[in-house]
């Protein structure tokens, strides 16, 4: 099942590593933009936060296969 579920939708190691250079690329473009990176790093430290906390709200416990469906 695990090996059937990552063949057809990944790991998400891709769409991570595709996150990571965008947010490295946009990051350096608006420093380089006279941006403060420490503001920035702070603005990244409160949208993960905030990230976290909308997707705790979103989750639920699995309890069995039907719950996967």
């Amino acid at each position: 099942v695990a090996s059937k579920t990552n063949d057809s939708a990944g790991d998400g190691t891709t769409t991570a590593i595709i996150l990571a250079r965008e947010i490295i690329k946009l990051g350096l473009m608006a420093v380089a933009s006279g941006a403060n990176p420490a503001s920035l790093k702070r603005g990244m430290d409160k949208a993960v936060t905030e990230l976290v906390k909308s997707l705790r709200k979103k989750c639920r416990p699995i309890k069995g296969r039907d719950d996967i469906r």
